[in-house]
């Protein structure tokens, strides 16, 4: 009976020992299950949220225009004599461009100034006569209309002369001329144009939900072609006083300085103008942001206990976050997020919640509020 009883016992310790082996079998593989199934980390640039100084800007383009701008053409027609001015000259107001042959207009000029001077001549001796009451007053009357048409005849001349000798209007700087001496010219026949350039107006439109924020004297700011790092600043000069029906945009002038010459006139430039005070807003570079259907959302690297005792990881979250204007390579974060939170800029197309973290900075995507084209 006792020899019973040990057999007893022993198969039940065999039995508990059999469950006890199988379960720390169970567990060992499920833990080995769990370690080859986890999310492997990824590597991913980030950036801490910082807020900045923003100018409140409304964007367009817009066309420049000289101050003061002339295709200089002939009033009248003849036969260039003389070309004062080669092409890109600077010249003054009233300088000497180009002369017409004007022999025949002389020759008439000169008899016109001798009629002239004999109708003085007559003018002057009825005075006399009519002081001691040799002529009649009306003889007088004739004289002197005599005179003052012979004068206006010589005028007239004078100045059919004067518009053969074409001269600059302003001050400014002249374009390409194909005229040359001998060449004959018809009236209103383009000969050379003239650009004041020392001072440029900038032609650009607005949407009309923006007029109520345009006022006259405003900042702008303007990026001229390839020219994008050069800001050059102005003022709005003039508003239109209606707004065009078709396109519903408001026609707006500026004003900025060219005394250097570097801008002409007719070239495309980016207008910025600045409405408000400036505004303090978190910014991010937008290649941080996912633009989607349902909203606009961004990754987060936030801490989390490891899989080791005592050890924390950085692991991803996805938020949703309002953003506001951009500005360059920068976006402003309006809603969803807090300054100082570390936020992944590039990366994260690889990442859901919970992906753990690498973060290696060595290549960073730009995040400039003026970006500069990059030298080829």
């Amino acid at each position: 009976m006792k020899k019973r009883m040990i057999w007893m016992v022993a198969i039940v310790g065999f039995v508990f020992a059999v469950i006890i082996g199988y379960q720390m079998f169970v567990a060992s593989m499920m833990k080995q299950f769990l370690a080859s199934n986890a999310q492997p980390p990824a590597t991913v640039t980030a950036t801490e949220v910082k807020a900045e100084v923003w100018q409140p800007q409304l964007a367009s383009v817009g066309t420049l225009r000289a101050i003061q701008g002339v295709q200089i053409s002939a009033e009248i027609s003849g036969v260039v004599k003389k070309v004062h001015f080669t092409s890109g000259d600077e010249v003054k107001k009233g300088e000497l461009l180009l002369e017409m042959n004007s022999d025949e207009e002389a020759a008439q000029l000169l008899a016109l100034k001798a009629n002239r001077k004999l109708a003085e001549i007559n003018f002057k001796r009825d005075e006399q006569q009519f002081k001691v009451h040799a002529i009649s007053h009306s003889k007088l009357d004739a004289s002197k209309a005599e005179l003052s048409s012979r004068r206006a005849v010589e005028l007239q001349q004078q100045a059919i002369i004067d518009k053969k000798r074409i001269r600059a209007p302003f001050d400014g700087r002249l374009g390409i001329t194909q005229i040359n001496p001998g060449q004959y010219l018809n009236p209103a026949e383009p000969i050379v144009t003239l650009q004041n350039g020392q001072a440029l107006y900038i032609d650009f439109s607005m949407p009309q939900k923006y007029v109520t924020r345009l006022q006259k004297g405003q900042s702008i700011t303007i990026f001229a072609g390839n020219t994008s790092q050069q800001s050059i600043s102005g003022a709005i000069t003039t508003i239109n006083s209606v707004v065009d029906n078709s396109t519903r945009n408001v026609q707006v002038e500026g004003l900025i300085d060219n005394s250097d010459g570097k801008l002409l006139p007719g070239m495309f430039v980016k207008v910025n103008v600045d409405v408000g005070a400036p505004q303090n807003l978190l910014t991010l570079p937008q290649t941080a942001i996912s633009f989607n259907a349902y909203g606009s959302t961004l990754f987060v690297a936030r801490e989390e206990k490891g899989a080791e005792a005592g050890k924390t990881q950085l692991v991803a979250q996805q938020l949703f976050v309002k953003t506001g204007d951009k500005r360059g390579d920068q976006v402003a974060i309006l809603e969803g997020l807090s300054e100082g939170a570390l936020v992944v800029t590039s990366g994260q197309l690889k990442l859901k919640n919970g992906t753990p973290l690498i973060i290696n900075n060595e290549v960073l995507p730009q995040n400039q509020a003026a970006p500069k084209p990059q030298e080829q």
